[in-house]
Order: C-alpha cells, then sequence, then structure tokens
C-alpha cells in the first residue's frame, strides 16, 4: 500500500501511524507554523493517529477510514494551522487541555464555555473560591510538556450517560439523552473524558502556542496569531462585543433556552411558539432603541456592516421601518454599487482578484457623495452591474430632505477611509450587525457565530441562486478570510452592536438543510466540513413552525417569506 503524503512517496509499515510516517520524513520540526496537526484522506479529517494500514482491523471505525483512503488514491494532505481545518483541529486541542487542567486543579468546579472574543476563548468559572489564572496556566504547561497522547475510544451512548453523570457533568448526559446513534467517541485522560465533535492533535504536546489571561469570573484562553502562528496573538478587550454577547446570554436565560436541550424540550412541549414570539419581540424593542438613538443625536446616516449571512438587509429595512414610526424618511443605499469595474481591479500576488478588499471599492467616490449629501447637495448615484462587471449610471439624483436618513449597508460600511475627513461625527451612526447565538451544545462546547451564518448561507443560497452546498463551502474559507481582514477589526468601533440570531432558528431551519448536508457523499471533497455541521444538528430536534415566524422576521431571509424582497 502506497502513500503520497505532501509529496513524498511512502510504503508504511502495518501499524504504523501518519504520526510516525510524518515524523521519520522529517515533518515534524516543533513549530506551530510548519508541523501538521491533522490530515486530510479524500473528503474526511482525520487524527495523526490514524493507522493506515493495521495488521487485523478490529472496528467498523477502521473499516470506515480503509474506504476513505482508497477513494483518495493513497492521497494524504496534512493540515497545519495555517488551514482553518488545522485551526479548529487545534482550538479542540486545546478546550481538552484546558478542562483536563481544570479538572485537575478544582474537580468540583464547574466551567462553561461563553464566547469568543477577537483572539481569546472566556471561559466563565464558578464553584472554585480560590480560582487563579496563573494557576491554570501553570497546570496547562504540565499537561503539555507531558505530551499525553489523545487516543479516542468508541462507547455507547449509553455507558458516555452514565460516566458523564458520575462525573457530574448532567449537560452532556442531558444532551446525549436526545442522541439517536448508539455509539459515542470520547476521549480520556487520568479519569477525566471528554468529546469536542471532532479531531484533535495527535498529543498534548501540539498545543505550543497560547496565553491566559485573566476575566471577570475566569479567563481568557488567547490561541496563536492567525497570520504568525508562532506567536500568541495579541489580545485586545472588546467592551462592547462583550457586553452585547452577555446581554444574548441574559436573553437565553429569560427565555429560559441555554442549551440545546433545553431547545429541544421547547420543540417537543410547544413552547418554541412563544420562544419566537418572545425572541421576535425582543428584536423589534432593539431596533426601536437604536431608531431612538439615531433621532437623538441627530444623525443623517448609518453605517451598518456585519459578516456574511449576519441579517444585513432585513436589519437596514426594519431599523428603516422604525425610523418612519420616528417621522424620519429613510433612504437605502449599497456599498456594492461603488464597486470599481472588474477589469480595472488589479489581480493579487496569487494573480487573483480579492473581490472583497477594500481596494475594489470607490471609497473617494463614496466619500465625496456621502459628503456632498450630508452638507444638502444633490448627486447622482452611481448602480453596480454585476452581470457585465461594470459600473453605470442611470440618471438617479438624490438629495437629503430635512427629515431624510440614509442607511449605507455593506461589507466595508465601518471602515474609516469611507467617510471622508472632517465630517461631523454626530451625522453618522456606526452599527455593526452579527447572530451572536448564546446557545451552547454543553457546558463545554459552544455553538460558533460562524456556524449559524454558514447553515443560513447555504440554505440562503440554494434556494435564491439555485447554489449547492458545495458551491458555497467552496467559497467559505474565501468569505472568512476577508471578514477577518476587513470587518472584525472595526466591530468594536462601533456604535451599535445588534445581535441578529434567534434562539429558535437551528430548530426550524434543520428541516430546510439537513437533506441537503445528507446527499453529500464522503467521496466529495467538502465531506467533512459537511459532518461538522450533521454533528451538531444531529442533536436538534426539527421544528415545524414556519408559521409562526413573522415575514419581517431575520429568519426569514434565508428560510424565505420575507416580505420586504416583494417588490
Amino acid at each position: 500500500m502506497k502513500l503520497i503524503i505532501d509529496g513524498f512517496e511512502v510504503e508504511p509499515r502495518p501499524d504504523q501511524s501518519l504520526l510516525d510516517i510524518v515524523t521519520e520524513l522529517g515533518l515534524i520540526e516543533g513549530k506551530l507554523s510548519t508541523d501538521p496537526i491533522a490530515a486530510k484522506i479524500a473528503g474526511e479529517v482525520f487524527t495523526l493517529n490514524y493507522i493506515p494500514q493495521r495488521q487485523k482491523d478490529v472496528s467498523l471505525y477502521r473499516e470506515s477510514m480503509r474506504k476513505a483512503m482508497e477513494a483518495s488514491g493513497g492521497v494524504v494532505k496534512l493540515l497545519r494551522y495555517s488551514d482553518p481545518t488545522g485551526r479548529d483541529t487545534y482550538k479542540r486541542t486545546a478546550q481538552f487541555v484546558i478542562f483536563l487542567a481544570l479538572y485537575r486543579l478544582y474537580p468540583t468546579a464547574t466551567a462553561k464555555m461563553n464566547c469568543t472574543v477577537g483572539s481569546g476563548l472566556y471561559i466563565k468559572v464558578s464553584g472554585a473560591d480560590d480560582f487563579s489564572a496563573e494557576l491554570l496556566k501553570e497546570e496547562i504547561r504540565k499537561i503539555v510538556d507531558e505530551d499525553i497522547a489523545l487516543i479516542r475510544r468508541r462507547i455507547s451512548t449509553d455507558e458516555a450517560i452514565r460516566l458523564y453523570l458520575s462525573f457530574g457533568q448532567d449537560d452532556k448526559a442531558r444532551l446525549l439523552a436526545y442522541r439517536e446513534n448508539p455509539t459515542l467517541d470520547i476521549y480520556e485522560c487520568g479519569g477525566f473524558i471528554d468529546y469536542y465533535y471532532g479531531e484533535m492533535a495527535p498529543s498534548t504536546g501540539f498545543l505550543r502556542v497560547w496565553d491566559i489571561v485573566p476575566a471577570p469570573e475566569g479567563f481568557m484562553f488567547i490561541f496563536p496569531n492567525n497570520f504568525d502562528p508562532d506567536r500568541v496573538a495579541t489580545y485586545r478587550e472588546m467592551p462592547n462585543f462583550f457586553s452585547v454577547y452577555t446581554e444574548g446570554k441574559s436573553w437565553g436565560e429569560l427565555m429560559e433556552c441555554e442549551t440545546v436541550a433545553d431547545l429541544n424540550e421547547l420543540v417537543d412541549n410547544g413552547g418554541i411558539r412563544e420562544l419566537i414570539r418572545v425572541n421576535e419581540a425582543l428584536h423589534e424593542k432593539r431596533f426601536s432603541q437604536v431608531a431612538d438613538m439615531i433621532c437623538e443625536r441627530g444623525a443623517k446616516a448609518v453605517m451598518l456592516a456585519g459578516p456574511s449571512s449576519s441579517g444585513k438587509t432585513t436589519s437596514a429595512n426594519r431599523l428603516a421601518t422604525q425610523l418612519r414610526v420616528h417621522g424620519k424618511r429613510p433612504i437605502l443605499m449599497s456599498l456594492d454599487d461603488y464597486y470599481i469595474d472588474r477589469d480595472k481591479i488589479a489581480p493579487g500576488p496569487d494573480g487573483k482578484v480579492d473581490l472583497e478588499h477594500i481596494n475594489t471599492i470607490d471609497t473617494e467616490l463614496f466619500g465625496e457623495h456621502i459628503g456632498a449629501l450630508l452638507r444638502g447637495e444633490e448627486v447622482e448615484l452611481p448602480s453596480f452591474n454585476f452581470k457585465l462587471g461594470k459600473r453605470e449610471w442611470n440618471g438617479h439624483r438624490l438629495a437629503l430632505h430635512a427629515n431624510s436618513v440614509i442607511i449605507v449597508e455593506g461589507l466595508h460600511a465601518l471602515n474609516p477611509r469611507l467617510l471622508p475627513s472632517g465630517l461631523d461625527k454626530n451625522l453618522v451612526v456606526r452599527m455593526y450587525v452579527s447572530p451572536l447565538l448564546p446557545l451552547n451544545l454543553d457546558d463545554h462546547n459552544r455553538i460558533p457565530t460562524s456556524y449559524l451564518r454558514l447553515l443560513r448561507r447555504i440554505v440562503r443560497d440554494f434556494e435564491t441562486r439555485n447554489s449547492s452546498v458545495q458551491k458555497t463551502l467552496s467559497m467559505w474559507d474565501s468569505v472568512r478570510r476577508g471578514e477577518e481582514r476587513w470587518i472584525f477589526p472595526f466591530q468594536e468601533n462601533a456604535d451599535v452592536i445588534f445581535n441578529s440570531s434567534t434562539i429558535y432558528e437551528l430548530a426550524v431551519i434543520k428541516k430546510h438543510i439537513f437533506p441537503l448536508l445528507t446527499a453529500v457523499g464522503p467521496e466529495d471533497e467538502c465531506y467533512d466540513d459537511v459532518r461538522g455541521l450533521v454533528k451538531i444538528l444531529n442533536f436538534i430536534h426539527e421544528a415545524d413552525v414556519d408559521y409562526e415566524i413573522p415575514p419581517t422576521s431575520l429568519v426569514r431571509e434565508f428560510i424565505g417569506g420575507n416580505t420586504f424582497y416583494v417588490k
């Protein structure tokens, strides 16, 4: 059996792991930037502890791996921290080490994954009066130095429930009660067991770059710099972002829906209908508060930004409705109309045109127009023809009235390069929209904001653009890179951060997306990404309650039926 690993042709010995092979090839240098963390075979991701060829297969799990190896033709792609899947593997490894260290130091304490703040992961600790972030840092260093092999084993779901209950992890046991699969994979170390719904590094020694910073009621775990993984990322406090996420958590408490198990109970007993009503009422109240602030300030323009599938379009329209209640005349504008002609955009070093770069926007023209409009002058607005890739002028002229408010929506709306110097800051409100989902799978596993956004985008692209799951996923890494460069650095500077998530929507969106995901086979390049989505959705009960969702809901932007799109 021959393998091709990063261009090296090798013939593995029986019972030799991928880690052994890459070590013999000299590919382990002790640097996070260059060392492989996991491997991709066909469409699946595997731990480096995977053994390609065994003397004797001992489980169905091994058989499924053999099929992946056969489908790949022996080609193994090594994943490093620079690869998004490699970063996810590193982060799961960090989670295991963090909670193992907490278990060793504070076995009776409760630690909960709370949220990601920039490059840091906030974990709240309760039941440990003598908690010390410095002591935790020392314990994590010990575990890393011990270089403990992270070996996964398969047990029955019933046994896993019993084990979690015996360790006081009732949240996990409660979640697993909704699991239909009869088996579960776990990692175990010194009496501590856990699982993070995906592959991890082969051992704790791979957790080379990190730091811990004290935080209220817990700590921040700081990850490596995405662009220079051998250095710890610079941690920047984000009090505005953190307060909005905390508010989302309080919404979950208010609606008695903090975990997936809570959501499932509401689906089963019909309580999800009231959950929808309360969540939508909270959104409406928040849009009303934003409109109040705009009017009190006397602002004439709103710059509204947010990452992909955050609900920017619906947010702009709902804010416009609330401004009308104040007697204002809102005007919707899109930054997309200020794109530079495609044939005038220079390609990057890789020969490709980065359509999410700020240089694809005619920032000078937009600055001139917004400045003129706010001075009371009339301007002719451009329109971008996406089919031709060119800007057009159709005689659309605009001048503001005394009660007009412009709402400008776009990827780069918070970028300071868009606004002319000397502009009265009180005339402009900067608004950031993102679905900061406060729902956890369990105490040790949160559902990332990017997960919800990706589900939304897959469903929307399929329904409105006839795009396949594969096509949407093929673009996602590029979308995320653009967000990290052009949106996230400015989010904390917003005057308003709006949480566009709804706690109920995973139960609603499941029926729209599950058939699309389960149609993707193991041979597909994006299979592992799809499997990661399905793993979480498998725990969620489907709710057939679309009739309860208002036609102006943010969720309607993705599942259909949004009346703002009716002309």
